[in-house]
């Protein structure tokens, strides 16, 4: 057997550097368990000898050495069945950990062995029943097979599929004192080490206006604050600061930063808090597992209660546009006909709208074509010719020959214009505040005495630190408080402040994502190109119902190795280990479609979703559409992410052959589904839980975004759009913000706010 590498006590960055010296791990597993949990991460990535054959066979695989050494690298390998158990109970939801716990323990006697495992536990000798750990590699698989498959033992299931993501992700996102994983030159994976070019560096963008609390003391901050051009007082009965403000914007994403350059452009002074922290291009690593723990909700590992739905959200300044594909689209016109006639939202039947739209796209940069598309763009672009079936061009806010495949671990090279480097420089040179490391905790509220028809009037919000050195919270005092934390955040911190209308964290939209995946060898020259490589999302197709309608959209994914293995259905270790070896020209498009069905959000990471029997519909005639795209665009074998490996080899296949497979795709259960096939479904985009409505039944707030409950509170996030948009929302965002934002400053100046008044028209 091959010398396995030596790796640092730390791998993953969550792990702290005590960790890392001395291998101290704080999951609160007992040694029963650890030795359960081991024997299931070596089942999940087994150490197994490479074939011969298999070698001989592979399209131009990397060197014999390095795909002998990913072979044999096992997961049960030191210290990865610790990270897993960390992790698990740092990111994994707590009824799902609690299974995984009661498994473990059962898993770790001969009795529960027995009752989990069936007769695959039998031995010959007494005791005639062994323990999980001393069953062999090849009938551990088996069981591993039997828990995935299970249509209706939950526990076990559940248990499958938790421990599967977090050992996978774990595998992948180690890393040496490098960099590197040594498993990623096996399957073809290489870093971005593209850096910004000369003629985007410059000095830290906001770091005129930005105050990042976790470098700070209390000592410090006060002085940070009041060099900025803040009123701050101590209160020493409540052990905080008071600060003083005209304008305080919870959260720096596409709606928070068009708010903030646009209040603070008409000279207020705007206070910006965000409970991420500020990186530059110079600053993103490209590394999965520290990008997915600094810059994304719960790193990247946020779910709905019941495990179908993975949720992928930002949380740095810039939120989600600092992370996303870049796909910059226009709100649909139907859409706009939909909200102005049906919802009764005067906005978006608005000349004033169409024009917010125009200047979103000028500041942000939005160009309409790629001069080279990357390999998975290529390949839906090809399918879809040979189909005859229409593409679009997808606009997006970077250059046309931006080939970055890394914008979801933020944008090395500088180009795509997340609002960090357009419309929160505005505000910091118009003098706004950035709060970072810094999270909203209630907003301010007092009875109303204005006569307004608003209970409540809000004065602002309380805050606090995530830097345990600051020891006193704040309160920010406001003439005016804007919430931007996004669709998952603001609800819950309304409802907690005292807010009682029940459409708040009601009317959750997600734009449900299944995918499909083909693999193409490298010999296929006329597709060019890695997985990872070129812009993410640079062709689009529109999946059309008989009446013209639009039932879903095909686009493609960026998913680096951590995630494609955490979303990939296992069949055996063996076969997991050949199809990551194939990662790097493994095509992936999904099936996005505009949900009917809906969700809640009450409280912080409680989210819950559920399906119309529409959205399923929709999904399925999206996937079965990706699979045939895949199928024409040369594929050798095509699959979807159902848990028992649903796929089909290409090679001479009939049409009658391929609608008898793609009548067999459905659009699948989460793994606590009883009775059903499951497979995680993902969502990117989230919107409409604060909805605006023309009446207060009809919405959390009303069409100028004022919470109907509290007079100078206002929501300017997607958290505010009617429904969902059935496209990208970034646009749809940043123009609502545009407008709301402008009308708040027309009540607070006293006089119509035109275009030529923001600073950034001439940019």
């Amino acid at each position: 057997m091959k010398e396995q590498k030596n790796y640092r006590r730390e791998f993953h960055p969550l792990l702290s550097r005590e960790k890392r010296e001395n291998g101290i791990y704080n999951h609160g597993l007992c040694s029963f368990e650890m030795q359960s949990l081991t024997s299931i991460c070596e089942t999940l990535i087994p150490s197994i000898t490479l074939d011969p054959v298999q070698m001989k066979n592979m399209d131009k695989p990397p060197s014999e050495s390095v795909l002998e050494s990913f072979y044999l690298s096992p997961g049960s390998q030191k210290p990865i069945p610790d990270e897993v158990a960390e992790l698990m109970t740092k990111r994994g939801l707590m009824h799902g950990f609690i299974m995984v716990r009661l498994v473990l323990l059962m898993l770790s006697t001969r009795l529960g062995t027995l009752l989990l495992c069936g007769s695959l536990c039998f031995s010959k000798e007494f005791p005639f029943v062994k323990k999980f750990k001393d069953i062999s590699l090849e009938k551990r698989d088996r069981i591993l097979q039997n828990w995935s498959r299970s249509k209706y033992i939950i526990l076990t299931r559940a248990a499958f599929a938790m421990i599967k993501s977090f050992c996978f992700y774990i595998f992948f996102t180690r890393i040496d004192e490098n960099s590197e994983n040594p498993a990623w030159e096996a399957i073809g994976y290489r870093l971005n080490t593209e850096k910004i070019s000369s003629k985007h560096r410059m000095e830290r963008p906001l770091q005129r206006g930005i105050i990042e609390t976790l470098h700070e003391t209390d000592f410090t901050l006060i002085k940070s604050l009041s060099q900025k051009g803040l009123k701050v007082t101590e209160d020493v009965n409540q052990n905080a600061y008071k600060i003083d403000c005209d304008v305080v914007i919870v959260g720096s994403g596409s709606g928070g930063g068009v708010a903030a350059a646009v209040l603070a452009s008409s000279g207020q002074k705007v206070i910006v808090i965000e409970k991420g922290n500020y990186f530059t291009p110079e600053e993103y690593s490209c590394l999965e597992g520290p990008s997915f723990n600094q810059l994304y909700e719960h790193g990247a590992f946020l779910l709905t209660l019941d495990g179908k739905m993975i949720i992928m959200a930002g949380s740095t300044v810039g939120g989600g546009s600092a992370i996303n594909w870049s796909a910059s689209i226009r709100t649909p016109t139907s859409v706009l006909t939909e909200w102005f006639l049906d919802y009764r939202i005067p906005l978006f039947g608005s000349s004033d709208y169409q024009s917010a739209m125009d200047i979103v796209c000028k500041r942000i940069g939005v160009t309409e074509n790629s001069l080279k598309e990357g390999f998975q763009n290529q390949v839906l672009r090809k399918g879809c010719e040979k189909l005859g079936l229409k593409v679009d061009n997808v606009p997006r806010n970077s250059s046309e020959n931006h080939y970055c495949g890394s914008c979801c671990y933020g944008c090395k090279t500088g180009d795509k214009k997340g609002t960090d480097s357009t419309w929160l420089v505005d505000a910091v040179n118009s003098g706004a505040v950035i709060l970072t490391g810094c999270e909203a905790d209630k907003f301010i509220l007092e009875k109303n005495n204005s006569g307004r028809s608003r209970n409540n009037k809000c004065l602002g919000v309380t805050a606090a630190s995530l830097n345990k050195r600051i020891t006193k919270k704040l309160l920010i005092h406001s003439k005016v408080t804007v919430s931007a934390c996004g669709s998952l955040l603001t609800p819950p911190l309304m409802i907690k402040s005292g807010l009682k209308n029940p459409n708040i964290g009601r009317n959750l939209r997600l734009h449900p994502v299944l995918f499909a995946w083909g693999y193409f060898p490298e010999s296929m020259a006329e597709i060019e190109g890695k997985k990872h490589e070129g812009g993410i999302i640079t062709s689009l197709h529109k999946v059309m119902s008989e009446k013209s309608e639009v039932k879903a959209v095909i686009e493609t994914p960026i998913q680096g190795p951590a995630g494609l293995s955490v979303m990939f259905p296992w069949v055996s270790g063996r076969d997991m280990k050949d199809k990551m070896v194939k990662y790097s020209r493994t095509a992936h498009l999904f099936s996005l479609v505009r949900d009917n069905g809906s969700g809640e959000v009450k409280a912080k990471g409680r989210i819950t979703y559920k399906l119309s029997s529409l959205d399923k519909e929709n999904l399925k005639a999206g996937l079965r559409q990706a699979l045939r795209i895949l199928v024409a665009a040369g594929a050798v074998e095509v699959g979807t992410h159902r848990e028992d490996g649903q796929s089909i080899k290409c090679k001479g296949i009939k049409e009658g052959e391929l609608e008898e497979f793609l009548d067999t795709v459905t659009a699948v259960g989460g793994p606590l589904s009883v009775g059903e096939h499951w497979s995680l479904h993902c969502s990117a985009h989230q919107m409409g839980s604060c909805r605006m409505g023309a009446t207060e039944a009809k919405g959390a707030v009303d069409e100028n975004g004022e919470s109907w409950e509290a007079e100078g509170l206002f929501v300017c996030d997607g958290s505010v759009l009617p429904t969902a948009t059935g496209v990208n929302p970034m646009i749809t965002i940043q123009s609502t913000a545009y407008c709301l934002s402008k009308n708040i400053v027309e009540r607070m100046n006293g006089r119509k706010l035109s275009d030529r008044d923001v600073a950034w028209e001439s940019v």
